[in-house]
Order: structure tokens, then sequence, then C-alpha cells
């Protein structure tokens, strides 16, 4: 097993997390990172030492994932090959194909994966994410069944903007414009009586409403994912969304009783690569101990 996926005999994510599968979005053309996406799926562009591929599979393989479905499109035999030369039988892969991955978007990918997710206990993750491996850990030893990720910095028109309620503790005497992609994190305390339940999750909210931006890492438990599929099921064959963010599923969720608790992780390092710039700056700003 290549670098990065052996477990620490202190860890205490030690052992595997049954039940718990991890579901990775990778079929997307990432067309705004050409050319370096020309020939190769964004997944598999390397930061360091590692693609960002094997960086997400050997931190969930650390906190004791062993299961993983795994949906591809764009350049899928490079993605399927590079998982079996890398981990061999070590660990549990399902390859799912999305051929329409041109005309669609990541909710048609994880639609595609409800054979293995609905009903189940699921981390989902978007496959082009760079973000230090302790997020999972956080995530995986949350007390709550349904959590996403959240980092705080600035906001604007882009971001997948997430309220909440009650609000997040004020920012007060800290620079919202430095964010820990730019190298300085909010030194505050986590989690503990922080923050509700998302009550919106979208790019077209107020920033000035949103506690932050979800960063793309979510676990959700049986009773969600059965409710997702539910919805999807309507999203897809009668409403035909295809071209939609799957948080789309999630908004429309929430009236219904299902939503998820927050979990700041702005403090540990996570870097948004969607252009040829962010993808050099990404290289200066990881911290020396995750190149």
């Amino acid at each position: 097993m290549n670098k990065g996926t052996k477990v620490s005999d202190s860890s205490p994510f030690k052992g595997e997390q049954e039940g718990v599968r991890a579901i990775i979005l990778a079929a997307g053309t990432a067309s705004r990172l050409r050319p370096l996406t020309s020939n190769t799926p964004k997944c598999l562009l390397k930061v360091g030492e590692r693609t960002l591929l094997q960086r997400s599979m050997d931190a969930l393989i650390k906190a004791g994932i062993r299961e993983f479905v795994i949906v591809t499109g764009y350049l899928h035999e490079q993605i399927e090959a590079f998982v079996q030369q890398t981990y061999g039988d070590s660990i549990s892969v399902r390859f799912i194909h999305n051929k329409d991955y041109a005309t669609t978007n990541n909710i048609y990918s994880l639609w595609l994966a409800r054979p293995e997710a609905e009903g189940q206990e699921v981390l989902l993750l978007d496959s082009d994410l760079l973000y230090d491996g302790q997020i999972v850990e956080r995530v995986l030893a949350d007390k709550h069944e349904n959590v996403l990720t959240l980092i705080r910095h600035e906001l604007g028109e882009e971001e997948m903007k997430v309220v909440i309620d009650p609000p997040l503790p004020s920012l007060e005497g800290k620079d919202p414009s430095k964010s820990p992609l730019k190298g300085e994190t909010f030194s505050l305390p986590l989690r503990e009586g922080w923050g509700g339940s998302i009550t919106e999750i979208s790019k077209t909210c107020d920033p000035a409403l949103a506690a932050g931006e979800s960063l793309g890492i979510e676990r959700m438990g049986k009773a969600y994912t059965t409710a997702l599929y539910k919805e999807l099921d309507g999203m897809m064959n009668s409403e035909h969304l295809e071209n939609k963010f799957y948080e789309l599923a999630f908004q429309r969720l929430i009236p219904c009783g299902y939503t998820f608790t927050v979990l700041d992780v702005t403090d540990l390092f996570s870097c948004e690569l969607d252009t040829v710039e962010d993808f050099e700056n990404a290289k200066q700003r990881i911290p020396a101990e995750l190149f």
C-alpha cells in the first residue's frame, strides 16, 4: 500500500468503520483546469507526492473506511487503473460509470450511486478536494448522525453557502478576508455549543446571512439516505434536474425535517482547486507536513 495508508497504532480511529461506506464523485471534466486536465482527470492531478484522489482515499483508509464507491465519468479508465494499482485488494471498491458526465452535474452522479448508498450510512466526498486528512477523522468521530463540514471565510457568489440557526459566534476581531486558504486560521474553539442545523444551503443565498462555505464532505445516516433517494427519484425521473448540484436535494429535504449538523473545520487546511491559478497557489499554501 502506498504512502499515507498506514494506520498508526496510537490512532484513536484505528480499525474498521463498520457499516460506513465512502461515496466519491469523480465524473467531471474540470474544464476550467485545462490544459492540466486535457488528458488527466482532475482527481489524478498531483499536489506534492500524491494525487488528490489518493490523498482522500488515504485519509479515509486511515480513519477506518474499507468500502468505497467511486462514480466516474471523464477518462474513467485512468481512475479505475490508478485505484487498482495503488490499493489492489486491500479495500473494497465498486466503480459506477456516469456515461452522461458531459451533460450532467454531480447530482446525477450521486443518483447513480443509489444501489450502494440508499438506506446506508455513507460519507460523501467530492473527488477533487485538497484538505487535511484530520477533517475526515473529525467527521467520523462527531456524535451527530448527519454532519456537513463548513469553512469560514469571505464569501461571494460562487461558493456553496450555508445558513444555520442558531448562528455561529461572530468573527469579531478577525479579518474575514484572511481564511485558511490564504494562510491564516481563526483560532476559536470548535464544535461544542456552536451553531445548530442548516436552514439553507445554496449558491444564491445572501452571503451576509451565511455561516460559511460547504467544504464538500458530508456524513449521512440511514434515515437521511433513504429520504435523499426518495427526493432524488422525483428530481431525476419527473423533474429532470440532472444538471444541478446535489445540494439542491439537501435544501429540499430541510422542510421535511432532514438536515445536517455543521462541523466547523476552518482551523484545518483545505483549498479550492477550480482554476490553474488555484492549483499553482495550492502547491505554495499546503503545509509542509501534508506535502
